[in-house]
């Protein structure tokens, strides 16, 4: 029986937020792995903001997805054939799979998973989020014992272990969420400090509140005016992590920069941005880290799974309207 895949391509460049009728949803026969590939059955795919930066016709880190072309995102699978001798039918893995399926593939950039937890953990805690919160943390931010932190975008899948992180570490940690159900969250069930609903809080007398002789580490997720607002509390030497910029990566104008950024100066601050692409290498070392974390309770993880591929156009804006709650992905199989 031939199998058929299910995929979505890139049909338009989208204004501001994406629309259905930017992709093309399209069925075709699934392929029989050539010599030196295998087949991948998908069975999680992750949704995550910098889609709407890989989807633009702009420089950046990646090059943009093309018009026709299948919509790049991260995903984990089953091998369901392989004629490749690193990879054997039933193997799980993970990779830039797309928004797919079935992914056929030559291996590279594909890695096996050594199965230790739930499946989705491997796109959460010990995927790209996760390895985003440890590096871009620990290496950009350098947080020392007693130091403030205060992270954005703080119920989301990065600013949630971005958080539990820095309260491993000894640091107080102020987090600013959107709605009292995500603020109760981070509080209660994370452990954070603090936290601060931008939806109904003026975020600047909030943090001078929380905040009272400034922050070190300030961890940005969201750009916008809460940078800027944060940028007025920094104390002497802060370190600014800039992970990302939600709250522009949809704007049909320009793009609004920071117009504090003088703070830097008379603080002799650092503002730095971090790709997790750069910390590859150590993904290992980082998982062992957080999984002996989890087990001793003092690291969680919350998944938000949607079931079908064919929601992807409308599930992705969850992450745009602040209306995800954890790690969004969509269950494939």
């Amino acid at each position: 029986m031939t199998l058929t895949n299910r995929k979505f391509l890139l049909a338009a460049r989208p204004v501001g937020m994406p629309k259905r009728s930017d992709w093309a949803y399209v069925e075709e026969p699934v392929g029989e792995p050539k010599e030196g590939e295998l087949l991948v059955k998908l069975l999680y795919i992750s949704l995550d903001p910098a889609m709407r930066m890989w989807i633009n016709d702009a420089r950046s880190y990646m090059p943009p997805v093309g018009i026709g072309e299948l919509m790049r995102a991260l995903g984990l699978g089953v091998v369901s054939a392989s004629r490749n001798p690193r990879f054997a039918v039933g193997d799980h893995v993970s990779g830039l799979l797309g928004m797919q399926e079935y992914a056929l593939s030559d291996g590279r950039g594909i890695a096996k998973i050594d199965l230790k937890a739930a499946l989705p953990k491997y796109l959460s805690v010990f995927g790209m989020p996760g390895m985003t919160a440890y590096f871009g943390l620990l290496e950009t931010g350098q947080p020392k014992p007693g130091e403030m932190v205060v992270v954005s975008a703080a119920a989301g899948a990065v600013g949630t272990i971005v958080g539990q992180i820095a309260k491993i570490k000894g640091c107080h940690v102020v987090g600013i969420a959107g709605g009292p159900e995500k603020c109760d969250y981070i509080v209660r069930d994370l452990g954070f400090n603090a936290a601060i609903d931008y939806k109904s809080e003026d975020v600047k007398q909030s943090l001078r509140k929380h905040c009272p002789e400034g922050i070190d580490v300030y961890f940005d997720n969201v750009g916008g005016a809460i940078l800027d607002a944060a940028l007025t509390q920094i104390r002497r030497g802060a370190r600014i992590v800039i992970c990302g910029a939600i709250s522009q990566y949809c704007n049909t104008g320009p793009i609004v920069g920071p117009s504090n950024y003088l703070s830097l100066l008379s603080n002799r601050a650092t503002m730095k941005g971090m790709l997790v692409l750069d910390y590859a290498d150590r993904n290992a070392q980082a998982s062992a880290e957080m999984a002996g974390w989890m087990a001793a309770g003092k690291l969680k993880s919350r998944e938000d799974i949607v079931e079908g591929l064919a929601t992807f156009p409308e599930t992705l804006l969850k992450l745009f309207n602040s209306e995800n709650a954890g790690k969004l992905m969509l269950k494939v199989a």
